[in-house]
């Protein structure tokens, strides 16, 4: 049984919690929050074994096997350096940092520790990602020429959103999973990135659209909207036909229709707990294995990732606090 601490107890360790309670091989052993109160309630609710007042108590606990970080963007950096420096393994939130040079200071802390660092991008890790491969290596759709991708939840009035400070906006919140959904399938050698960006009353962005070119001529869209629910579909269109993924955050269904339009199959992933359990499985077998990343999601490709945003918010003139 495995060890798993919580640091940043918000709606996401919620779900975090919820899953490894009903998860058979992890014990929810430690929570934390700057809030020693709010910890205990944590602890209370989701039958955690012990509640700390701060994050470095937990760290120092040497029965945690797995910390999660949970909390903002903003504190991810400072949050992972803290761990490392303390031998604990990471699986860190989405986004993994708030530009690339946090991401590149704390992969290189980790290499240099020999201690393991994931990102949390569920959908790298989820069953759906590796069915969706194999449609496309059957070659049952063709030629890839474009893929298209949505995401969008009402959000506007969270503070983690439209706050600057807590390096809010559409982009390291939602756009990021269109982005890893694009990449997934067609890879992060992109030649070109145009896009368009209406940015919040704070100086965040809260709608944007974004086109990948690549080399090979494969085009991808994106958009992503912090004011409505949007259809969260992904399209992947070749010259026989096409597949239609209903909610890229969580695949739940996936369609594969043929050149005239036709539905010819469709595939449901297996069922799951909250699909966050395929991503702590994946980080405590590659920490068995000895590894310091995770196969699904290495350091390069989180690198990757965030040099893309980061080049999106260059061009939209978005820039945090302790960037000025």
């Amino acid at each position: 049984m495995k060890n798993i601490g919580i640091l940043g107890l918000g709606n996401i360790a919620k779900n975090m919690a919820r899953t490894v309670n009903l998860m058979d091989d992890v014990d929810l052993y430690a929570v934390a929050s700057r809030s020693i109160e709010k910890a205990e309630n944590f602890k209370e609710e989701y039958f955690a074994q012990v509640a700390y007042g701060s994050y470095l108590e937990l760290l120092q606990d040497q029965k945690v096997d797995l910390v999660y970080i949970a909390t903002p963007h903003s504190h991810h950096a400072d949050l992972i350096e803290l761990a490392i420096n303390n031998n604990k393994p990471v699986l860190c939130e989405k986004a993994f940092t708030t530009n690339l040079e946090q991401a590149k200071k704390v992969i290189a802390l980790s290499h240099e520790k020999n201690v393991f660092l994931a990102e949390a991008i569920w959908t790298r890790y989820l069953p759906s990602r590796s069915m969706i491969d194999q449609i496309l290596e059957s070659g049952v759709i063709g030629n890839i020429s474009l893929v298209d991708s949505n995401l969008g939840y009402n959000v506007a009035d969270k503070e983690r959103i439209y706050k600057k400070e807590l390096a809010g906006g559409a982009l390291l919140d939602l756009t990021v999973y269109p982005i890893n959904f694009t990449c997934m399938f067609l890879g992060s050698d992109i030649s070109k990135i145009n896009s368009t960006v209406v940015k919040m009353k704070s100086g965040v962005d809260g709608i944007e659209n974004v086109t990948f070119v690549y080399d090979n001529g494969i085009l991808a869209t994106i958009s992503s909207n912090v004011y409505a629910r949007t259809s969260r579909k992904g399209f992947i269109y070749g010259t026989k036909g096409y597949i239609e993924i209903e909610n890229i955050n969580n695949p739940e269904k996936i369609s594969i229709y043929n050149a005239q339009g036709e539905l010819e199959e469709e595939l449901l992933p297996p069922e799951q707990i909250t699909g966050f359990e395929y991503q702590v499985r994946a980080c405590l077998e590659a920490i068995d294995e000895g590894l310091i990343e995770p196969k699904q999601m290495p350091h390069t490709e989180i690198l990757r990732m965030m040099e893309i945003m980061d080049s999106l918010r260059k061009s939209w003139d978005v820039v945090y606090p302790w960037e000025e």
